[in-house]
């Protein structure tokens, strides 16, 4: 495998190809994090990876530029084409493959809560976190726009232009596909809901199935069939994934992989990085260096 990783400030392209050449299974992975904006943008080319069900901190705006895949998100199916818009919420999960074998294409914005929260409270005037009511837009018109920030990102505009179609892309979001709402309540009992807290507290340390069946009163088998049923995602993927999600923010502050590993109680560096680039597409070293500012 040849992989090549350039920097153009904290604008990363990682092209991998197989070993008859760039022309043979040729992938592109550009990452790019905005200061101004406080968001992540995602560009993949020729992807054929599939994503195992996880979710993320963060809200997804994600456009496919070429390809078809098949999404599950919130045990809902879709097909999807080029020119769809897929919006997804903190913590749903998802997985996604490809329908017809083809590469995929496609570019994302990631925003934090926080963040989204700050900036909703702009445009409206008022605080409140929302909830995307639709988890896939076909054949999407707000797609140039998206497109128009996301290009702008990825070349590091620095011009406030930059920020005011941002923020009239959100604007547009926020009329036609949220909800005033914190979170949609998905009728987690208290069982599940205390075996997720503890999951999410105690992250760092190793956690069996025995655990969680002591916590939730459950046996073992029941506790995977209505865990699975009610959040989506099977107890060790929820734990995998809350793994991962802290380990971003650890990354970012410079930690080495190794030691982020460590700390999010994975066994190994290599289970880390294996999880990691499945979740995210790409290692946990190359997201950590779009938030480095020294040359590499």
């Amino acid at each position: 495998m040849l992989i090549s990783f350039k920097k153009y400030n904290k604008f990363y392209d990682i092209l991998t190809c197989s070993k008859g050449g760039a022309m043979m299974g040729q992938e592109v992975r550009k990452v790019v994090f905005d200061e101004e904006l406080e968001i992540e943008a995602y560009q993949f080319e020729g992807i054929m990876q599939k994503f195992p069900n996880h979710f993320h901190e963060h809200y997804t705006i994600l456009f496919i530029e070429k390809g078809n895949r098949h999404l599950v998100c919130k045990n809902k199916s879709y097909d999807l084409h080029a020119g769809d818009l897929i919006l997804m919420n903190p913590r749903e999960n998802h997985t996604c493959e490809s329908l017809d074998g083809q590469p995929l294409n496609y570019r994302a914005l990631n925003i934090r809560a926080e963040v989204m929260k700050k900036i909703v409270y702009e445009i409206t005037g008022e605080t409140y976190i929302p909830q995307f009511n639709q988890t896939v837009i076909y054949d999407s018109k707000e797609i140039i726009l998206i497109k128009e920030v996301h290009q702008m990102i990825m070349e590091k505009y620095k011009e406030f232009e930059k920020e005011e179609v941002f923020y009239f892309l959100i604007e547009e979001l926020l009329k036609k596909y949220t909800e005033r709402v914190e979170a949609q309540d998905v009728q987690i009992s208290s069982h599940i809901k205390d075996v997720c807290d503890y999951m999410d507290k105690n992250y760092r340390n190793q956690i069996s199935l025995q655990d969680l069946c002591d916590i939730s009163g459950f046996k073992k088998y029941t506790l995977i069939r209505i865990f699975t049923k009610q959040c989506g995602i099977t107890p060790y993927q929820y734990l995998e994934t809350v793994r991962v999600n802290h380990s971003k923010e650890l990354l970012k502050l410079g930690i080495e992989p190794i030691e982020v590993a460590i700390q999010t109680g994975f066994s190994d560096q290599s289970h880390f990085t294996r999880f990691f680039k499945n979740f995210i597409g790409i290692t946990p070293k190359q997201y950590q260096i779009i938030f480095k500012e020294e040359d590499i």
